[in-house]
Parts: C-alpha cells; sequence; structure tokens
C-alpha cells in the first residue's frame, strides 16, 4: 500500500473512532447529567438521591416506600395529567391522611397549569423526616387554606419541597437553584441554624426572603434584610429558662450539657450562661455531647460533685440520644432544663420516668389556645394533635401568603415583611418581625408529666408549666 493510501486510511479510521466517541460521549450526557424534562419524569421508585431535587409533585422526598396510588399520581403529575394526578393523590390522602407531601403534590395538581404563586420549602427530609414533615403540615394546611379561599386575590398558591439534609453544602445548592427560579418568590425554612447560615448570603444576594420556623441561634439576627423567623431566637428561650431557674426552682448553680459542633447549641448555652448570670447564679460545668469519649454517667457525677443544683440540656437533633443518656444517668436527683430540640416523642418514649419534669422551652404549645381555629382545623386535618414546628411552619406560611397579598414579587415580599405596621394571625398568635427578622413573641415552658391515657401514646406529654 502506498503511503498516500495508508494516509487516507488513517484519517478515515481516526473519523469512525471520533464520531463513535462522540456518539458515545452524548450517549453518556444524557445518563449522566439529565435534562430537567428527564429529571420530571423519573418516577417515584428511580430517582436518584443525588440529584438533590426541588419536586413540585414530580417526584417524592419522603423516606420509605409511597402507596401504589401516590406513585401513580405523581406520575401522572410529571407528565401533566393533572385530572389522574389529582384522582390518584386524593385516593392516597384518603389512606394516609397525615402525609404532607401527598396534600401539597395534590394542592399543586388542582392548580395545574393556571397561574399561580410559587414558594418552596428547604427542609431535612433525608436526615430528619419526623421534623421535616411536622413542618410540611404547617406548609402543606396554610397552602390549602388559602386556595380553599380562593387563592392570593385570586392567585393559588403552589408549594415546592427540597431536601437539604440538615448539611450546608447541599442548602448552598438548593439555595442557588431556588434563587435562580424566578417564580419562586419566597422559602419556608432552613430548620438548622448552621444551616440557615451557611446559605444566608445566597439567599440575601439573590434577593429571597426565607422565613425560618425553626433556626433560633442569635447569629441569625440582622443577618440580613431577607432573613426572617417565626421562632423566637435563644435569647427569648435561655431568660425564660434562666428566670425559672432561679425564681421557681430557687437554684443557682448548673451545668450544661451541649454539642460544639451546632450553632443552635453553642447559641443556647451562651445565652443560659449569661441568663443564670443576669439572675445571680452561675453555671459550675459545661459538658460537650460531641466528644466521643462522651460519658452521661462520669459527667453527671462531676456535675454534682461540682456543686451543680440543676442539669441543663442543649442537645441539636444529632445529639439527643447523648441527653436523653443524661437523663437516664440523673434518674431524676437534679431538676431538669432543656431547649426546643428536646422537645419529641423520642424523649418521651426513652426518658420515662427520669425525664419527668424536665422542663422545655419551646414556641408554642397545643394547649396555648393563642388560635384556636387553628388548632380545630389542624386536628380535623391530620386526625391528631400537631406541634410547635407545624405551628411556626404554618405561620411563615401565612406570613408570606399575607406579603404576596400586598405586592408579589420578591423586592415587594421583603418590603411588606420589614414595614412597621406589617401583622397576619398565625397558629401562634399574631405574627409580626422586628427589624432584626426576629419574631416579635415570648416563649411557652413546658414540662413532662405522667398522663393515662397520653396524647403522645408513651404514657407521658409535654403540658404546659402552671404559671
Amino acid at each position: 500500500m502506498s503511503q498516500r493510501k495508508e494516509t487516507t486510511v488513517l484519517i478515515l479510521a481516526l473519523l469512525v473512532t471520533l464520531g463513535l466517541v462522540g456518539g458515545g460521549i452524548f450517549w453518556l450526557k444524557d445518563k449522566i447529567f439529565p435534562s430537567d424534562e428527564q429529571i420530571s419524569q423519573t418516577s417515584a421508585k428511580s430517582q436518584p438521591s443525588n440529584l438533590q431535587p426541588i419536586s413540585f409533585g414530580s417526584t417524592t422526598l419522603v423516606p420509605g416506600q409511597a402507596s401504589d396510588a401516590k406513585i401513580q399520581g405523581i406520575e401522572a403529575l410529571a407528565r401533566g395529567d393533572y385530572q389522574q394526578a389529582v384522582s390518584k393523590l386524593e385516593t392516597a390522602l384518603q389512606s394516609k391522611r397525615n402525609d404532607p407531601e401527598t396534600l401539597i403534590f395534590l394542592n399543586n395538581a388542582r392548580i395545574g397549569n393556571k397561574k399561580n404563586y410559587t414558594i418552596a420549602a428547604s427542609v431535612p427530609l433525608g436526615t430528619d423526616p419526623n421534623g421535616s414533615l411536622e413542618i410540611l403540615r404547617g406548609i402543606a394546611q396554610a397552602q390549602k387554606e388559602i386556595n380553599t379561599q380562593g387563592g392570593i386575590k385570586g392567585i393559588p398558591l403552589r408549594v415546592g419541597i427540597a431536601d437539604d439534609k440538615n448539611n450546608p453544602e447541599t442548602a448552598k445548592k438548593i439555595a442557588t437553584n431556588l434563587v435562580k427560579d424566578a417564580q419562586v418568590l419566597g422559602v419556608v425554612g432552613p430548620y438548622a441554624s448552621d444551616v440557615t447560615l451557611a446559605a444566608s448570603s445566597i439567599y440575601n444576594n439573590g434577593k429571597l426572603v426565607i422565613i425560618s420556623p425553626v433556626s433560633t441561634s442569635v447569629k441569625i439576627s440582622n443577618l440580613s434584610p431577607y432573613i426572617f423567623r417565626t421562632i423566637p431566637s435563644d435569647f427569648m428561650a435561655a431568660r425564660s429558662l434562666g428566670n425559672y431557674m432561679a425564681n421557681k426552682l430557687q437554684q443557682k448553680k448548673a451545668a450544661v450539657f451541649f454539642n460544639s459542633q451546632s450553632d443552635y447549641s453553642k447559641s443556647l448555652k451562651s445565652e443560659f450562661v449569661s441568663a443564670v448570670s443576669l439572675e445571680g447564679g452561675q453555671v459550675v460545668s459545661e459538658f460537650d455531647l460531641s466528644k466521643s469519649d462522651f460519658s452521661a454517667s462520669k459527667s453527671v457525677a462531676q456535675a454534682i460533685k461540682r456543686g451543680a443544683e440543676v442539669l441543663m440540656l442543649a442537645p441539636n437533633t444529632g445529639t439527643l440520644d447523648k441527653a436523653l443518656q443524661v437523663v437516664q444517668a440523673n434518674d431524676k436527683r437534679l431538676p431538669l432544663l432543656a431547649g426546643d430540640d428536646v422537645y419529641s416523642i423520642k424523649t418521651l418514649e426513652v426518658g420515662q420516668k427520669p425525664a419527668e419534669g424536665m422542663v422545655v422551652a419551646i414556641p408554642w404549645h397545643i394547649d396555648s389556645q393563642t388560635n384556636p381555629k387553628f388548632t380545630r382545623d389542624s386536628r380535623q386535618l391530620w386526625n391528631a394533635d400537631v406541634n410547635w414546628r407545624t405551628a411556626l411552619a404554618y405561620d411563615a406560611t401565612k406570613a408570606l401568603i399575607a406579603a404576596l397579598e400586598q405586592n408579589p414579587n420578591r423586592t415587594g415580599v421583603q418590603r411588606a415583611l420589614a414595614a412597621t405596621d406589617f401583622s397576619t394571625m398565625g397558629a401562634s398568635g399574631t405574627i409580626r418581625f422586628l427589624p432584626s427578622g426576629d419574631r416579635n413573641a415570648q416563649v411557652q415552658l413546658v414540662t413532662i408529666e405522667r398522663k393515662e391515657p397520653s396524647r403522645s401514646r408513651t404514657g407521658y406529654d409535654f403540658v404546659p408549666v402552671a404559671k
């Protein structure tokens, strides 16, 4: 073969190879980087976990197996068959009345492709499904109410759900996606203070309002004109607990258990130390629940040896188990105080008699009767009593609705919420914000009592502390 022919063959071979490789890369691109349409059409059973989607009904983010009716409703919604989606999601909700994701998707399906105002929720479904579902119930209830009433001046409210996994980096990616979506006019969340702090600059730069129903760290105060919260800060909770310790328990010395890796936990601990000092007392010991060698029994013994008269528990969700070990080790020797992350069904299930009498600072309790209509409606809707996370998520959604009624764009929402005359009625009473973005409200002290029958079905319940 001549040199010229060899060159021609080599060129042809190279072109064929490039064509095959290029075709392969094009095929792989569709598999590795699916289009928005491909993502939206992925079923609930096959949605890859690493996509971190923001779902308006095209995929479920709730861990565990969804019912066949829910899956069929989600698939119908993804392909735009709204009539079928409504039918299937109604069936799914009848069989599981307390599933807020199903109700949100059903509300969205009823809107179909009509004009709407859109908000989103950023919650840690992957790491704290129970707490996330409590928040979504509040959002779903407020969405259902406003849409049943005809919408926001005739325009229905659509809700998207994102799973931030209580992970700061994941929350940043979600914040970036939400900021880029011009339809999203407000966000309920995030959950943990660490996550809110991590994503705050993205929301601020994107001029997208977020209202957290759970983040309490004092670092969030005055952080951004676009960051609000319907829960009082740790300053309020710590002052209430410090006052109770000094005036009701008439004790002066406390030991604090906290997580040095959590902004929320560090904030509550620091504010409690200040509150006790203002009452003329002192914190004699601090114990870090995040340490690998932490021992509940040794820590309690050491606290007592140093003269502690009260134990204060300030864990975050991730260290609640260790805090409950402290409850067991203490075994009612010293009075117990705690922050709002201790307000959990797990505390009642695990704590039992050793937890009896513990006082917890929370922003709202169902027996407070601040808004009896919300309490009645929530019981009817969810077939159960709701807790403060649901109430304050409802309040956050109600605040966004009230702001959208005034001016339905991002700048308008921020200006409405920041106005000195802004107010609207929520589950926990009138919603007003301070210039810092904090909720202008008090906290509620509750205690654990033996109850038969109990609302929690554990034999124990959280009940308001008698004033």
